[in-house]
């Protein structure tokens, strides 16, 4: 009984956090997904579930959900196709490991806004360093695309929230590989296995769990991605850009122009949570697997 007792008393503090920081925020915002109310005015007019029908005819809203699972499914194969294949190279033996994982992980620690500026600049479309060096390889064809263009805006932010979180997730791939130990690499290189070889039949199995965690993490950042697309287009986000988080806070606070509806955000809100939670229990359920002891 003592150490129940004991175990409660350490799992009090965090529930209660959880419970005040997380469960109470989303009953809240499920209980207001069912008003239409501006966020200021004292009358709450009952709607029931009219914010959630109106989802189903609202373009911006599907459009927004189809760039959300764009960045979620695309931008996260190249994310992880790059991160392990340089967790591949990196593990290899390869001199400078630690400065590697440092320019790696440098774009996870500037600012967004720099960020997003930088890449601005790299897409310029007449002294950017794309096209200049695109013209200077002798592609003049390419040289003269516009980037930012409406037709080409998203799939040049995809490109960057690709080199942005790829040095995240190297690092956690990375730190996953530094618990193998290292006679088990020297049992397949006897065996004859080169550097591909050993990292789909050793690295791979033994830092899966890493991969699954890593993955569920992808999927949390890609649903909630919001900072990136807003920074990078700049004053007036086009809808190109939109998410189903840029999208919730603009109809909830609006942009240049306020429009306050409260009520339909938080709809948007719930759906948001309860898709992230069904691609996370899938991807649990997908990848599942015996854990290996080593």
């Amino acid at each position: 009984m003592n150490s129940k007792r004991l175990i409660i008393s350490f799992l009090a503090p965090a529930t209660s956090l959880y419970f005040v920081f997380f469960l109470l925020p989303v009953l809240c915002t499920l209980y207001l997904s069912l008003f239409d109310w501006s966020g200021f005015a004292e009358a709450m007019t009952f709607v029931g579930p009219k914010n959630y029908v109106r989802l189903w005819t609202d373009p911006v809203f599907w459009l927004s959900l189809r760039n959300t699972l764009l960045i979620l499914a695309v931008g996260g194969a190249f994310v992880f196709a790059l991160a392990l294949l340089f967790t591949a190279l990196i593990d290899s033996g390869l001199w400078g490991k630690k400065l590697f994982r440092f320019l790696f992980f440098l774009p996870n620690i500037l600012a967004v806004v720099a960020v997003t500026a930088m890449w601005s600049y790299i897409y310029n479309p007449r002294a950017g360093l794309l096209n200049s060096g695109l013209r200077s390889l002798g592609f003049d064809h390419l040289s003269k695309t516009l980037w930012t263009a409406p037709d080409n805006i998203f799939w040049a932010m995809m490109a960057a929230i690709v080199w942005v979180n790829t040095g995240f997730f190297l690092i956690l791939l990375l730190a996953g590989t530094d618990k193998i130990p290292k006679e088990m690499y020297e049992a397949a290189a006897l065996d004859g296995a080169n550097i591909f070889q050993k990292f789909f039949y050793v690295t791979m199995p033994m830092i899966w769990d890493v991969f699954v965690v890593s993955f569920v993490i992808w999927i949390i950042v890609a649903m909630k991605m919001f900072e990136f697309p807003y920074a990078f287009g700049l004053i007036q986000i086009p809808q190109q850009l939109y998410t189903l988080g840029i999208y919730l806070f603009i109809m909830g606070f609006g942009h240049r122009e306020p429009i306050y509806q409260l009520g339909y955000a938080a709809a948007i809100g719930v759906v948001l949570l309860a898709l992230t939670f069904t691609l996370i229990f899938a991807a649990r359920r997908l990848f599942r697997r015996a854990a290996l002891e080593f």
